[in-house]
């Protein structure tokens, strides 16, 4: 399949699309980074802080003051894996790990940026804000309509700096205003959410190396997780109440993410909860009405605020 998707879940978004069969598009960082050997060092989480100035080391160097925040220097299957804050010398002790590395404890926003680039020229970008849940998971993502112009031009200039020769999509997590990660490819969680013609215009980028995009018609939309508890295992919710869920104008699709036929155990999931489940929608409330539904078919109480 020219557009390479991982996740079964996400074959939704692209199975309309036409695409050349010499046209290879990644959506997932283990292709991106064979696909892009020139460019791979941005997965190198050290090289991302230290391009920008930001105090970082990798374990082994102790860091002179706390907190700071410590995860894999190489993470390609996501999901937050290994990360999380130290706050002391004795959690640095207890969690200095081969491969991993400290940085600064950003604090801010959690934004997710996607962008089109053609030879280090940001041509379009969008910007999603995570609300934190617990332990690596999100509430839900506000995939905005607004422009960021502070943190866009940051990123145009990192991208020049730094991606000069690059050309197809990007995404940049940053918090407060500073780059935390960098991908070789664009958010596949909520292409739906873009826009009429978006993808036409993704495939147009990887064939002729070109955007063409008005995006005069930009909405904001959600994108509402549901976690449950790791120590279980999950089935599918039938077919039928899927499509009944997502018969109406408000929710644009539903995801069931993971494999019903494979262990829990055995998927790659942050440490606050397995994730099931996500719901993108123009209207938050729409999409959280089938969060809820969708818990009650898997038998997990939602708390309040989630809820």
């Amino acid at each position: 399949m020219p557009i390479h998707e991982q996740d079964p879940w996400r074959l939704q978004y692209f199975e309309h699309v036409c695409c050349p069969a010499n046209v290879l598009i990644p959506t997932d960082d283990a292709v991106a980074y064979q696909l892009n050997p020139a460019h791979r060092w941005v997965y190198n989480k050290l090289l991302v802080a230290e391009s920008q100035g930001i105090e970082c080391a990798p374990h082994g160097i102790a860091p002179s003051h706390y907190p700071v925040f410590s995860k894999p220097i190489y993470n390609l299957r996501g999901m937050g894996i290994g990360s999380r804050a130290l706050r002391s010398a004795s959690d640095y002790q207890r969690y200095c790990s081969t491969g991993h590395l400290w940085m600064s404890l950003l604090v801010g926003e959690h934004i997710s940026t996607d962008l089109a680039v053609i030879r280090g020229e940001v041509q379009w970008c969008r910007h999603a804000a995570g609300l934190p849940a617990s332990a690596g998971t999100f509430d839900y993502w506000t995939v905005e309509a607004r422009t960021r112009p502070a943190l866009e031009q940051y990123c145009r200039e990192w991208i020049r700096r730094n991606l000069p020769h690059y050309t197809g999509m990007l995404n940049l997590e940053s918090i407060g205003g500073g780059i935390i990660e960098a991908h070789l490819r664009f958010t596949d969680q909520w292409p739906d959410l873009y826009g009429e013609g978006w993808l036409n215009a993704l495939v147009g980028l990887y064939a002729t190396g070109k955007w063409h995009y008005a995006d005069q018609d930009r909405h904001v939309g959600y994108s509402v997780v549901l976690f449950g508890p790791h120590d279980r295992a999950y089935r599918h919710p039938a077919k039928v109440l899927l499509e009944r869920l997502c018969n109406g104008a408000a929710v644009r699709s539903i995801q069931i993410t993971f494999d019903e036929h494979r262990s829990p155990s055995s998927h790659a999931m942050p440490p606050g909860g397995f994730r099931l489940a996500i719901v993108n929608s123009r209207e938050l409330a729409a999409a959280l009405s089938v969060r809820k539904e969708l818990s009650r078919n898997f038998g997990i109480d939602l708390p309040l605020e989630a809820a």
